[in-house]
């Protein structure tokens, strides 16, 4: 493993206790500068999560509790008349970062939704005629709790299809939760944490993950199991083209991750349902048949041969 991503992953391991497969997850999809999405129930460190990886590194980040009355432009931003100069000044929303979290996104109607779209497709802002760019890395995690569905909005498709992956914490085991507790006991672990890497670091790093090579078997493997998806009766709605984009660049960056510069079929294999099941939509057959998105992704794996090298 990169000595650099390993210390970054240990650092996040100091506040987050026995996930080692989501952190790496996290990291991974900021090698591909994508988004996550980081679902589970309260109190498992989605937020801690998101926010340990973004202290980890030493670029600004911002929060933005995506509450029912929050505003499109708090996000993006807004035009406000100067009276001095008598014209209008652009005044940065809370976008404007190296690392935006969305706490409870689900949350958030689906106008202030959409306002996302736009900066986590093409890492800009576009208001009034001018576009603004944001900074190199640029990073949206955000989280929600598939539990309480009083006072949420169901996330369309559109805006799923955005995040590269969505990544599940589970509960800690009983060992694991008293190491939290003592973790814990005198103040919050990620006041003890410092940077480790800078955004410097970390775009060199995202550029040398595009150079991983896969070989034509590996790009055929990934396109049979997201077609798999497409033809599927259980399946309503199949991986788009976005989404073999996404586990493409995902596999590339588990690959360089594990200290390889190239994809092998496993890599494919470990990436698939975090990067695929929530794009997918299942029909009311999928539903009696796989039960849940992951499962249906397991399935469609299972089901499709995998290249030999």
């Amino acid at each position: 493993m990169n000595d650099k991503i390993n210390s970054l992953i240990e650092n996040i391991e100091k506040v987050i206790i026995g996930k080692r497969e989501a952190i790496t997850q996290a990291v991974a999809a900021l090698l591909t500068e994508g988004h996550v999405l980081v679902e589970d129930v309260p109190g498992v460190g989605k937020t801690q999560l998101a926010a340990a990886l973004a202290k980890s590194v030493d670029g600004s980040f911002s929060r933005v509790q995506m509450t029912p009355d929050i505003m499109p432009s708090d996000i993006t931003g807004f035009s406000m008349l100067n009276r001095e100069t008598g014209g209008f000044e652009y005044k940065k929303g809370a976008a404007f970062c190296n690392f935006l979290l969305a706490d409870e996104i689900n949350r958030a109607s689906p106008k202030s939704q959409s306002a996302l779209l736009e900066i986590m497709e093409e890492h800009q802002i576009s208001i009034d005629g001018e576009t603004y760019v944001l900074p190199k890395p640029f990073m949206v995690l955000a989280t929600q709790n598939p539990v309480e569905t009083y006072g949420t909005y169901h996330l369309p498709e559109a805006q799923m299809d955005r995040f590269v992956m969505k990544i599940s914490m589970g509960y800690p085991t009983a060992q694991e939760e008293i190491s939290i507790l003592g973790r814990n006991e005198f103040e919050n672990p990620i006041n003890k944490i410092s940077a480790v890497l800078s955004t410097e670091d970390i775009v060199k790093l995202q550029e040398q993950v595009k150079n991983v090579a896969a070989a034509e078997n590996v790009k055929n493997y990934i396109i049979d199991i997201v077609n798999a998806t497409r033809n599927d009766e259980g399946i309503k709605l199949g991986v788009s083209p976005r989404g073999s984009i996404a586990l493409y660049k995902t596999a590339k960056a588990w690959a360089f991750i594990s200290g390889r510069n190239y994809i092998t079929p496993q890599d494919v294999k470990d990436c698939c349902v975090c990067t695929l099941a929530h794009r997918l939509m299942l029909s009311p057959k999928g539903k009696s048949i796989y039960e849940t998105q992951e499962k249906a992704v397991e399935s469609v794996m299972n089901r499709v041969k995998v290249p030999t090298e």
